[in-house]
């Protein structure tokens, strides 16, 4: 018995995996996007493996005798499986029936935002005349904090992301972006002021200009935006950076 539950959880496992990372998105709130052909690799090997697992007992239960004196000690049986076992089957059929939600505001409420790199005094581009202009959370914060030019100032701009709520006032436009997994997961915020917060977790595209407090263009600048108009959109599918959401 003990085997043929290996031979379950093995082949659940494949099957969850090659469902969750080939017919689906869902993978993407665990992985980041180049992981896939390793999840459909791991899912092929764990089905190989299971396969092989059910081939070796039926190989075995046809040599096997009748009566199988090692099973037994004493007239009492120790082939069967620890109940605790059966829970091994849960995270299994989770792959196949329900996916976790993808982290959020939860997470994000509870560790500081990510530190942003330093960049060259001459590392920032140009910024381009569009109004308003796309821009990262993580260029909005680089060049009102280190752009010397102040080239961020007066100008409208246009950011992507999930509301978190925030105490003292305003709330938080966030990406959240993995290395390589969930368990690596950090954050970058830009607080929102001016316009109402929707309901937290939500993907919202917000415009605004910079909300003036400090010195511009040094680390006394308040990452924050006076937010002008708000709208809500689907999660992009690059969810997972900070980036622009694709076909913007």
């Amino acid at each position: 018995m003990r085997r043929f539950v290996q031979v379950g959880l093995l082949v659940l496992s494949g099957v969850g995996l090659l469902r969750t990372s080939l017919f689906t998105e869902a993978y993407l709130r665990y992985v980041k996007e180049g992981m896939r052909p390793l999840l459909i690799a791991s899912g092929v090997l764990l089905i190989l493996l299971g396969v092989a697992e059910a081939w070796s007992v039926w190989r075995s239960a046809g040599r096997r005798p009748e009566t199988d004196g090692d099973s037994h000690d004493h007239g009492h049986d120790h082939s069967g499986v620890p109940r605790v076992a059966w829970l091994l089957f849960l995270p299994a059929l989770s792959l196949l029936f329900y996916a976790p939600p993808a982290l959020g505001s939860y997470t994000a409420s509870r560790e500081a935002p990510k530190a942003v790199a330093v960049v060259d005094e001459d590392g920032f581009d140009p910024l381009p005349a569009t109004s308003p202009l796309p821009i990262t959370l993580t260029d909005f914060t680089q060049r009102v904090q280190q752009d010397k030019a102040r080239s961020i100032e007066g100008r409208t701009v246009r950011m992507t992301g999930f509301v978190t709520p925030a105490g003292g006032g305003g709330w938080y436009l966030t990406r959240i972006m993995l290395s390589c997994c969930a368990a690596d997961a950090q954050s970058v915020k830009v607080r929102v002021y001016g316009v109402e917060a929707p309901k937290a977790d939500t993907w919202v595209t917000v415009t605004g200009t910079w909300h003036a407090q400090g010195t511009l263009g040094t680390s006394s600048a308040a990452v924050a935006l006076d937010g002008r108009t708000v709208g809500k959109i689907e999660r992009p599918v690059n969810g997972y950076t900070d980036a622009l959401p694709l076909g913007s």
